[in-house]
């Protein structure tokens, strides 16, 4: 899963679903620290050979930000949530600057407005279903991370026949 909206749209995911669990007063300044991050990382300069370490970096965000669901008392402290969004800004920012277009990270952006469904069921007592999608984004970014990790096997080369 490399280039286009795609890996972007899953670390918003995970921060919308984080957001979801955090305090009321601390998610308008998570999503201005999100667009000023993103806004403002995505017109410096990253070299093409950080490529596969900002990937990993990426994924490893992706893993901390979607788990911060599963925090028993959720984000209680006011900073935690503008911290994590913009750490979520930075590297999809990154991320799409080294292996994508800059309009992939604006179709990604609305992703992070699943905290309104997510936050309306947790207003109704039942987190349970916002914990277990956060759970998938945590197995998917694993599973990315994972894989550009190992050696490229034959099945990923190019066959003689084609």
């Amino acid at each position: 899963m490399r280039g286009g909206a795609l890996p972007p749209a899953l670390l918003f995911v995970a921060l919308g679903l984080s957001l979801a669990l955090a305090p009321r007063r601390a998610r308008v300044p998570a999503l201005v620290a999100l667009l000023v991050s993103a806004g403002a990382f995505s017109f410096m300069p990253i070299p093409q050979t950080w490529l596969e370490g900002v990937y990993l970096a990426f994924w490893t965000s992706v893993i901390a930000t979607a788990a911060s669901v599963h925090f028993v008392c959720g984000l209680v402290h006011p900073s935690a949530a503008p911290a994590l969004a913009l750490n979520a800004g930075i590297w999809a920012s990154a991320v799409v600057q080294l292996s994508g277009s800059p309009i992939d990270l604006l179709h990604a952006l609305p992703f992070v407005l699943v905290l309104f469904p997510a936050r309306w069921l947790v207003d109704r007592y039942t987190a349970i279903p916002v914990k277990v999608v956060a759970s998938w984004v945590i197995a998917v970014a694993v599973l990315a991370a994972t894989l550009q990790l190992i050696d490229v096997t034959p099945g990923y080369l190019p066959d003689h026949l084609e």
